[in-house]
């Protein structure tokens, strides 16, 4: 019975194979945002919550566009494939427009409203911190990144479009040079170093605008000194025309995925605002907790796309039982790594506080925030590896109701709950909303023993 959950060494081979690149690129990001984390948390906790605040609200544009995104790679994916340029041109075009008009959107949304979000977060006590001083820092944060969106929003449609094509280390390349530059430009910029100004949240928000920057031009050089590579951007920019069959079909398809990014991002912050009425203490302590939160969870995220490409090509062929078989074997694999990973965490949950410029008690709320995080990870990876899973069967409509709407109805109504009528110290609060996905465990393992999401949908677009 044991064995049905173990893979042979061609298996593990494979898995090696796809997920060590997501790794190592996804654990270079994630360090450095640690990095980036502790240099703002050396500017003290009012600096460190407000970047918390607006990276938060961020969040919400960075998803929106990704779920927005997601729907024409599909079909971008698939006129490569059958070396349609004509479609693959048409699905870029649609990116770049549905890019435009979002940035355009939040960019305004922002500037009118960004002072009344970011305050949504600071309203708690103090807890020795100034929340006028967290404010203004955060609006000084706010109006330098949002010169940032446009190239944030120019990278992804382009680097969607090449990763399509099997392109995937120029992205790499790029994301590698423009995280690096950010990381020195924090250094020297958020203290002054080298004869620069000392600009404090100013500086780590100029940092990363300028890397942002430098990583657009670097893809758009390369994107476009190699036409006979990417025959796609051929004329892409003549006309703004978009065939209306495909332009429907992106919309039946993708409006899932976006919803479900949209909505679930918003789910995230509404719970980082239930957090936050626990006071700046409680801000700081949730940030610096995610930070390490998602250096830790470097694997999970691989092992996500792991299952999205092994389980999609075996039912792309019409091996379903194959295709049942590498999934099991990685959802086991998955949870035992994370088992690892989360007792990892909690050793490390007294030296991460360690690193940061903040008060003690900020300090204790974080270990004991980490040691919670650690406990709950494994929960949280076998979601994650269900959740695409389900994804890989082209079941998006299932995927919106396990991932967002689950979110809604139980962690964001239970933290909106416990932090408002009730005197809960956040630690249990924290505790109660990273448990409560043991329901969403239960689900996603009744879905996965249906064997329903093992569908064939590469000739079913209507399905997908």
């Amino acid at each position: 019975m044991f064995k049905r959950y173990i893979g042979d060494k061609s298996f593990y081979k494979a898995v090696l194979a796809l997920a060590i690149p997501l790794v190592i690129q996804q654990a270079i990001t994630s360090f450095v945002n640690l990095l980036d984390n502790v240099m703002v948390g050396g500017l003290g906790t009012e600096s460190i919550s407000a970047v918390a605040v607006v990276n938060q609200i961020f969040m919400v544009f960075n998803l929106s566009l990704f779920g927005g995104l997601s729907g024409a790679s599909i079909f971008g994916a698939q006129f490569f494939g059958k070396g349609d340029m004509k479609g693959m041109r048409d699905t870029f075009r649609f990116k770049m427009i549905f890019g435009v008009v979002l940035t355009v959107v939040g960019t305004l949304l922002l500037v009118v409203c960004g002072e009344t979000f970011i305050g949504l977060f600071l309203q708690g006590e103090a807890d020795g911190g100034s929340t006028e001083l967290a404010l203004s820092e955060g609006l000084k944060y706010l109006h330098i990144m949002l010169w940032g969106f446009f190239p944030f929003m120019v990278v992804q449609g382009y680097v969607s479009s090449l990763r399509e094509t099997g392109e995937t280390y120029a992205p790499m390349k790029a994301s590698v040079i423009a995280i690096l530059l950010n990381l020195v430009l924090n250094y020297v910029l958020i203290f002054g170093h080298f004869g620069f100004p000392r600009l404090g949240v100013a500086g780590a928000a100029l940092a990363t605008v300028i890397s942002r920057y430098v990583e657009m031009v670097y893809i758009l050089l390369h994107a476009h000194r190699h036409p006979e590579k990417y025959h796609f951007l051929h004329g892409a920019y003549h006309s703004l025309h978009i065939d209306g069959g495909l332009l429907k079909k992106i919309a039946i398809t993708g409006t899932p995925l976006m919803l479900n990014e949209v909505l679930w991002s918003l789910g995230m912050t509404f719970i980082n605002q239930s957090y936050s009425t626990r006071g700046l203490s409680a801000v700081a302590a949730i940030n610096i907790t995610g930070t390490a939160w998602n250096l830790f969870c470097v694997v999970m995220f691989a092992m996500g796309s792991a299952v999205a490409i092994m389980v999609g090509q075996r039912l792309g062929a019409g091996d379903k039982e194959g295709a049942r078989d590498v999934d099991r074997k990685l959802v086991f694999l998955t949870v035992v790594m994370h088992i690892i990973m989360g007792a990892l965490l909690i050793l490390c949950s007294g030296l991460i506080p360690l690193m940061y410029n903040i008060e003690d008690n900020v300090r204790e709320l974080t270990r004991q925030l980490l040691i919670v995080a650690g406990a709950s990870l494994p929960i949280h990876a076998y979601v994650h590896v269900v959740y695409f899973t389900i994804r890989s069967g082209g079941k998006t409509v299932i995927t919106f109701l396990f991932d967002c709407v689950y979110t809604w109805v139980v962690p964001v109504a239970l933290a909106f709950a416990l932090c408002h009528f009730t005197q809960l110290p956040v630690l249990w609060v924290y505790f109660a909303i990273q448990f409560i996905d043991v329901i969403k465990v239960v689900i996603g393992a009744l879905m996965l023993k249906s064997d329903f999401w093992a569908n064939n949908v590469v000739n079913e677009v209507s399905d997908v």
